[in-house]
Formats: C-alpha cells, sequence, structure tokens
C-alpha cells in the first residue's frame, strides 16, 4: 500500500498544472487565466501579431482599462499622462483583433485587475493566473495560484497556454489569536514584512494561515496576499474555505456549480512541511504606518522612528527617535488594488460620518476599486458621506497609486495613503508617502496629522 505524501496547498495546486520538465530543470506550468492591463498590454498583443501567434485561447485572457485611465468624473480616452491615450486606444483595437474580452474605460465592469477578477469570478480556487502586474498575488487570497510577469511572458502565456518556472520554495506565515480592534490586515503584512525585511519571502510562495487569517473576511485576505510582493515573495495564497466559496457563488465567470468538491481539497494537509514558518501574535500587533522608502519601513502607529538608512530618513524628513504621532501631514489617499474595496470604503466612511478633515489638509481623495465598488457605495450613500467630509469621490482606476507622469499632489506634501508602495517618487515628485490602512488614513485627514485609528473608534 503506498502511502500518499502530505502536501501544501501550493504543492497541490502546481502539480495539478504541472507538464513537463525542461532540460535546465525549470517546469512548465499550465496557465489558466491571463489578464492585460492598458498600460502593456497593447504590446504583448501587438509583437504576437506582429509575429503571426494567435491567442491560444482567446476565453481565457482579459484586458481591463485601469493604470493610466483617468478617474476624474466625465472620463474618456483623454489622460492626464502625456501620450497615455495611445495606450488605451492601441490596447482596445489590439484587444479586438485578438477576440479577447476587454473591460473598457466606461464599462460597467471596469476596474482595477485585482479587484474586478474576484468580483467577476475570472480567477477560482485551484487555478493559475498570470498578469503583468506585481500585485497579481492579490488574488491568492481566492486560493488560487496568481503572480505576476512581465509583457513577454505574457506574450508566452497567451500563445502556448504554459510558461516556464523555476520550483519556488514555501514558506507558511501562522497569524496566531486575534486582531484588536482598530487593527488590519493591512496592519498584519505590514507588520510581517517591517519584522522579517522587504527581502524576506523571496523565492517562496507564501501561504497565509492561522485563526486571524480564517477571521478575515475575503477582501480583507486580498489585502494581506497583495503584499506578498513587497515581501519579495512569489506570491500569497489563503486555503479557500466557506467564505470562499460564498463569495463566489453567482459571479459571472464561476461554474454554476461554484462549490466544487475539488476546491473542498485544497488545503495543506496535516504533516506536510514548508520550507521556512513564521509566527506571529495577532493580538499583540497595533495599527502600521510606514516612515521610510520601503514597505520593511513601518511601525506601530504610537511608536518612535527607528534608525534606518540615511536616505529613508532625508526622504521623509524624520530622524530616528522622533514620533510618528503629530505628524503634520497635507494630503490623504484612499484607493488602489489593496485597500479600495467596498468594505475598505463602508470602513472608512463610517469613521467619517459627521467629521470633516482639517483644514490644513490640501488635498484627499477616494478612488473606488473598480467601477462595481463605485456604484455600490453611492447606492449606500457611501460617496455622500466622504464628500461632506471634504473628500473628492472619483472614478475608478490606479489613479495616484504610483505616479505616470500624469496626476500629482502638490510638490513636497506628506501623504498618509491606504496603497502598497512608500518608495521615493511613488506618488510623485518630491512627495513623502506613509502607507496604512483606510482607518489610519481617515484618523489621520480628520487630526491633519498622523493619528491612531483607535482614538476615533473609542469615540464612537
Amino acid at each position: 500500500m503506498t502511502v500518499q505524501k502530505a502536501k501544501t496547498l501550493f504543492e497541490k495546486i502546481w502539480d495539478a498544472h504541472h507538464v513537463a520538465d525542461t532540460a535546465t530543470g525549470a517546469s512548465l506550468i499550465a496557465v489558466d487565466r491571463v489578464f492585460l492591463h492598458e498600460r502593456t498590454g497593447a504590446a504583448a498583443l501587438k509583437s504576437m501579431a506582429a509575429a503571426k501567434r494567435p491567442v491560444c485561447d482567446p476565453a481565457r485572457v482579459f484586458a481591463v482599462m485601469d493604470h493610466i485611465v483617468d478617474t476624474r468624473p466625465g472620463r474618456g480616452d483623454g489622460t492626464l499622462m502625456e501620450g497615455g491615450s495611445a495606450f488605451i486606444t492601441e490596447t482596445r483595437a489590439a484587444a479586438k483583433a485578438a477576440g479577447i474580452t476587454l473591460f473598457d474605460v466606461n464599462d460597467r465592469d471596469q476596474g482595477i485587475t485585482h479587484v474586478i477578477s474576484p468580483e467577476l469570478g475570472i480567477v477560482l480556487p485551484g487555478l493559475t493566473l498570470v498578469a503583468p502586474d506585481s500585485h497579481t498575488c492579490t488574488q491568492g487570497a481566492l486560493g488560487a495560484l496568481a503572480w505576476g510577469i512581465g509583457s513577454s511572458e505574457a506574450e508566452h502565456a497567451m500563445a502556448t497556454g504554459v510558461l516556464r518556472l523555476d520550483r519556488p520554495k514555501t514558506m507558511r506565515v501562522t497569524y496566531r489569536g486575534k486582531l484588536a480592534p482598530g487593527v488590519t490586515a493591512k496592519d498584519m503584512v505590514l507588520a510581517l514584512i517591517a519584522a522579517n525585511g522587504a527581502g524576506g519571502g523571496a523565492g517562496h510562495v507564501v501561504e497565509f494561515a492561522g485563526e486571524a487569517v480564517r477571521a478575515l473576511d475575503i477582501e480583507a485576505r486580498m489585502t494581506l496576499c497583495n503584499m506578498a510582493t513587497e515581501f519579495a515573495a512569489m506570491t500569497g495564497i489563503i486555503a479557500p474555505d466557506a467564505r470562499t466559496f460564498e463569495y463566489l457563488a453567482d459571479r459571472r465567470y464561476a461554474p454554476e456549480n461554484f462549490d466544487e468538491p475539488y476546491w473542498h481539497t485544497l488545503r495543506t494537509d496535516d504533516g506536510a512541511r514548508f520550507d521556512r514558518e513564521i509566527e506571529i501574535d495577532a493580538a499583540a500587533l497595533a495599527p502600521m504606518v510606514s516612515w521610510g522608502t520601503s514597505p520593511e519601513h513601518a511601525m506601530p502607529v504610537d511608536g518612535t522612528v527607528p534608525q534606518g538608512p540615511p536616505r529613508a530618513h532625508d526622504y521623509i524628513g524624520l530622524d530616528a527617535g522622533a514620533p510618528l504621532l503629530g505628524t503634520p501631514i497635507d494630503v490623504a489617499f484612499i484607493g488602489s488594488c489593496t485597500n479600495a474595496r467596498i468594505s475598505d470604503l463602508r470602513r472608512a466612511a463610517a469613521m467619517l460620518k459627521g467629521r470633516h478633515i482639517a483644514p490644513s489638509i490640501r488635498k484627499a481623495l477616494v478612488v473606488p476599486g473598480s467601477s462595481a465598488v463605485k456604484r455600490a457605495a453611492e447606492a449606500e450613500g457611501l460617496d455622500a458621506i466622504f464628500t461632506a467630509a471634504g473628500f473628492e469621490w472619483r472614478a475608478s482606476g490606479c489613479s495616484l497609486c504610483f505616479f505616470a507622469g500624469g496626476e500629482s499632489f502638490p510638490e513636497g506634501s506628506r501623504t498618509v495613503s491606504s496603497t502598497n508602495r512608500n518608495f521615493e517618487g511613488r506618488q510623485g515628485p518630491g512627495i513623502r508617502t506613509h502607507i496604512a490602512s483606510p482607518e489610519t488614513v481617515v484618523a489621520s485627514a480628520i487630526a491633519g496629522m498622523i493619528a491612531d485609528p483607535r482614538e476615533l473608534l473609542v469615540g464612537n
């Protein structure tokens, strides 16, 4: 009698998609879904067309306008980025010629790739999904193996249905205990990166597990997996469960029998071994805020800035030993594939209701993660709460998660942002960015300075 080896969740999906081994020791892995966006999509599709290579299965390829598209009311193909309109029009033409599904600028299902793919049930448990975007790892929250690739790899996946990969190592990050009020998935992942470094997950698929992870709703799990790439991991993944199956019910691209028996096998077996294990006491975590030039430069909001690289201190304008609390800010931003889903907006609006941003705030924006999120928020009156409090209400897109040569914040601004990267210049030249949860963004916008969201929760 053969005893079957205990496998991790990653190993089960990898083995199910393994096609062959190459002479160099890499593997050919079948790719179930490919997602493109307008920043790189046209280049990949046009290159394939020039080489007379058709998309092998157009039904498995999707494209969206999200990276460069304007988010101001009444938008069209015009962009603030010089030459940006060409990315949009060329992607539209190339997608039509290739016969793939396109969610265009004003399509009702338009939105950020990693927001609309789960919303529509394009990503499903056990699938492999790739996109030319490092935050594709977000979609591992649904129990899929999803990772970011380059444009040439996107061409290869569309033309052949497979990609060549070196088998990654495995890591499990287990969050023991329960989160305290005011502490979120964003704080969980920032605490992980701060403690283990921005390169701590390099070469690994990271499975997030434990009581605190199981307690998260699906959208919060997406936030956790979203920043696996900031940990240098190939991807993040979470075992699907009843919450996952309920979330996927009746999604457009999900099967009618959405609760498939196979999905219930997608969990790490007892006794399966990981190359590395990390355990974190979730109950000890606090709201986190970044302070330097990397997500690893993050700390509890009520702490003092540690000693770091001189360039990080110069960039952020804070010395070692300085408190974060009370640092004046100029800008507040809620958006991105990290924290712009309907649950994020609901929590932020609940804290803002009846309050107003400080007079010192020069700009405050809310950019929903998808058109569906925008409609849902407006149906619930959340947009009215944001605008009454002094925030601008926008259409969906990546927006000021990153500076693409178009819209920016006032030069020299210090921002508190619900985005995923605080690199130098990420939100524009001379902009100092602190990344945090939407709750911390709201608390700071109201105070006009970096503030602890738990103080407002006490007030409620």
